[in-house]
């Protein structure tokens, strides 16, 4: 008997995944992952990247379809509200976060959108979502990553990004659509003959940067939804495109290292992403959050007001010494989610961390313009060996220089990250105050009211629809 291929495999573990038999823990992550989703899409729809993601969901989407894009009412087709869900999600940088970066905005939007127009139950999405993010993150682990080191140096790839998870979107859509083993296993393989390229690093070099951001979540829902249908309509797809390092996925996409026992060890039976399954309380990139901790508990714990700060020094992660992320020239609401000196400005406005992060009156203010040039920055001097400790760890240091004193701040774990310290861990609570926060002002206060509670108890919802329909815009 011939062996199965990866993606034959990655096909059986995706149609065996039955709700029944999911640990309580992956089912209560997947419910999180969703209301913080739909929050992170709702409070994105005035800024820019997710008004364009809407505008072109309309255009490709038509009028008068079964699925929702978030934040407008408006229903189109799958393929226009999944682009513009997945540029909605990650427009905020608020999104989670999961190796390889971030995979919710890729993976969530296309499983979403197919099962609003099927009416399928919680029960269905939940089991999607579990099966996208579970693969995404085993074959994320099975290449290079942002934060490899190599003797004892940092030692980011030269090529780099999110393609990866063109598999799990598609065996998410695939999953609810109910399509077979067979079929299923032609549509991985064409999900990896289509994926897009990973122009992560090209986009981390060049500041201001492209507004795309890492990969453009919108283009690999449909990348996604492409292979999930021609699969489906009888296209015959590469099934050992994941086997083949020397001419297959991890050739073309670009990773130097390629290690497939991640994806196969334990598949099916030990669910290890909700371990690194970590949320943003801050819309700012993931880098900087705990800064962000001990600068917010810094000038709350001693009311230190902008205008007394005669500045700050930052010790940050060994990998950002990158244009993307040294970038001091704020040119869209966009550039600032990266740039390390006006983040920590904009954290010592002690504004909410919501969609008022991005209102453009504070982002190009006087008063953190002025605030951003006082913020200097330097490489952590034990990043590579606390890294090397716990998967959660970012270690971070900030100096606050304020009425004569030197305040001193210091984190290993970020808040939103399970990590040895059980208060890092954002609670349920906590991400439905933020879910809160980004859709106050956009819905209703009694639809937001019912979607924390459908969701929250989505294995009970028997037609995602009535979710859905509880996302348009509020007349108030």
């Amino acid at each position: 008997m011939t062996e199965k291929t990866l993606v034959e495999q990655l096909a059986g573990f995706t149609l065996d995944s039955e709700f029944d038999q999911l640990p309580p823990d992956v089912v209560d992550e997947c419910k999180r992952i969703v209301l913080d989703s739909i929050g992170c899409a709702l409070g994105a729809i005035n800024e820019p990247k997710g008004r364009i993601g809407i505008e072109y969901g309309r255009m490709t989407g038509g009028s008068g379809g079964d699925a929702t894009i978030i934040g407008t009412g408006d229903r189109v087709s799958v393929f226009g509200a999944a682009f513009a869900n997945g540029e909605l999600i990650n427009t905020l940088d608020a999104d989670a976060v999961l190796p390889p970066g971030h995979v919710t905005p890729y993976v969530l939007p296309g499983a979403l959108a197919v099962g609003e127009s099927m009416g399928a139950s919680g029960k269905e999405l939940i089991t999607a979502v579990a099966v996208a993010h579970e693969m995404s993150y085993r074959i994320g682990k099975a290449m290079d990553y942002l934060r490899d080191v190599k003797d004892g140096k940092v030692s980011p790839p030269p090529v780099y990004g999110y393609s990866s998870t063109v598999f799990g979107a598609t065996a998410a859509v695939a999953r609810v659509k109910g399509l077979n083993k067979s079929v299923l296993s032609h549509a991985l393989g064409i999900a990896g003959s289509i994926a897009p390229v990973n122009s992560f690093r090209s986009w981390s070099e060049h500041a201001p940067t492209s507004t795309i951001k890492y990969l453009m979540a919108g283009a690999l829902t449909q990348a996604a939804l492409t292979a999930a249908h021609m699969g489906e309509l009888g296209h015959r797809g590469d099934l050992r495109v994941l086997d083949d390092r020397e001419y297959g996925f991890p050739r073309f996409i670009g990773t130097r290292r390629w290690e497939p026992e991640v994806i196969t060890d334990g598949l099916g039976s030990d669910w290890r992403f909700p371990a690194e399954q970590s949320y943003k309380p801050y819309p700012h990139c993931r880098i900087l959050h705990a800064l962000l901790d001990s600068l917010t508990e810094i000038v709350e714990a001693n009311d230190i007001k902008p205008t007394e700060i005669d500045g700050i020094k930052a010790w940050v992660e060994g990998f950002v010494e990158q244009p993307l992320w040294v970038n001091r020239r704020i040119e869209h609401v966009h550039d600032a989610q990266f740039s390390i000196a006006h983040g920590l400005a904009v954290g010592a406005h002690r504004v909410p961390p919501t969609k008022a992060w991005q209102d453009p009156d504070l982002v190009f203010g006087d008063s953190v313009m002025g605030l951003m040039d006082r913020v200097t920055y330097e490489v952590h001097p034990d990043y590579v060996e606390l890294i090397s400790g716990h998967a959660a760890s970012r270690p971070a240091k900030i100096e606050v220089s304020a009425r004569g004193r030197t305040f001193v701040g210091e984190r290993r774990y970020p808040k939103g990250s399970k990590s040895p310290e059980p208060e890092t861990t954002m609670t349920t609570d906590e991400l439905v105050a933020k879910f809160r926060g980004h859709a106050e002002g956009v819905i209703s206060a009694s639809d937001i009211d019912h979607v924390v509670d459908a969701v929250l108890k989505l294995e009970t919802v028997d037609d995602l629809g009535t979710i859905m329909s509880r996302l348009g815009r509020s007349d108030g």
